[in-house]
């Protein structure tokens, strides 16, 4: 009950980057340390960010919720590979549609 716990509290804080995104003035970005440079529309941009995240999170808390199982489940690879594959997943839609969409060429 505890892992969940913390994991669902994780989840949260991707939801929260996600709000924090939404009121932001300037781009905020994927990667970590990455200032953001020739973004056309930062608010639409942000949006986006919005979005991204907080599907990120709510995604990375239903993959969490095999670990209410309990101790010694084997359903926990279903959380880790999940997160994984969920990374990747976010990873290809901000290079493929985000930066594409709203970066300046």
């Amino acid at each position: 009950m505890i892992g969940f716990g913390v994991w669902f509290c994780t989840g949260c804080l991707f939801i929260g980057l996600g709000i924090n995104a939404l009121f932001s003035k300037k781009a905020v970005g994927f990667w970590a340390g990455q200032e953001v440079k020739g973004i056309r529309d930062v608010n639409k941009y942000n949006i986006a960010m919005c979005k991204l995240f907080c599907a990120f999170g709510i995604g990375f808390i239903l993959l969490g919720i095999p670990l209410l199982e309990g101790q010694n489940s084997a359903g926990i690879l279903i959380s880790a590979l999940g997160t994984m594959f969920e990374s990747i997943i976010a990873m290809v839609v901000y290079i493929t549609v985000i930066e594409k969409k709203y970066k300046e060429k």
